[in-house]
């Protein structure tokens, strides 16, 4: 079966939106979506970019623009008023999941997708998290101690640096083989590679 690889961070609106695309993209290209969690600050760290956000006039256009968007998916998109978000842990609960349980890892993507950028929650505070997690049936302290595990960090450090090597700058970055994609406006051109 193809395949096309979809890196993503919870903290990006642009990841929220792409994420809710990618059944489409399997459906009409009989492929499937390997989800890559990976920390965009790190990647903004390593790269020399930025958030968007961070340029008050773009900032203000791009949401706006993610807003279109999502009118035209037909999908909810709340402006996080505590945006940005620290996703250091959310990330880590990810990579965790993904190496350990690997059968809740989607549950636990479209909770956190659906806590930052639906209900708009601020997910910087701890025991906002705590409740998002057992909202979604997780138990808060076990996925605190899977975040913490020196393998689960190690891991997501790995995955980042790879995105890094791979030429990744932002989220989210979608993979066809070798053909890189980035942003959610990007999804035709993603179809296209698939077909």
């Amino acid at each position: 079966m193809k395949t096309f690889e979809f890196w993503f961070d919870f903290g990006s609106p642009a990841a929220y939106l792409a994420s809710t695309q990618i059944a489409g993209i399997e459906a009409t290209t009989l492929a499937r979506a390997v989800y890559k969690p990976m920390l965009l600050g790190g990647v903004f760290q390593a790269t020399g970019n930025h958030s968007p956000a961070t340029i008050p006039a773009k900032g203000q256009y791009i949401f706006d623009d993610f807003s279109r968007y999502a009118r035209r998916y037909g999908v909810p998109l709340a402006v996080n008023p505590h945006f940005p978000i620290n996703t250091l842990l959310l990330m880590r609960g990810a990579v965790g999941l993904r190496l350990r349980d690997p059968g809740r890892f989607m549950t636990y993507c479209r909770a956190m997708f659906s806590a930052i950028w639906i209900e708009a929650l601020n997910m910087n505070d701890p025991a906002v998290v705590g409740m998002a997690l057992h909202k979604a049936g997780f138990d808060p302290q076990a996925l605190l101690a899977l975040a913490n595990d020196p393998a689960v960090k190690d891991a997501l450090k790995a995955a980042t640096q790879e995105a890094v090597d791979r030429g990744v700058f932002g989220a989210p970055t979608f993979f066809v083989g070798d053909q890189m994609f980035w942003g959610q406006d990007r999804i035709d051109f993603v179809k296209e590679a698939l077909s």
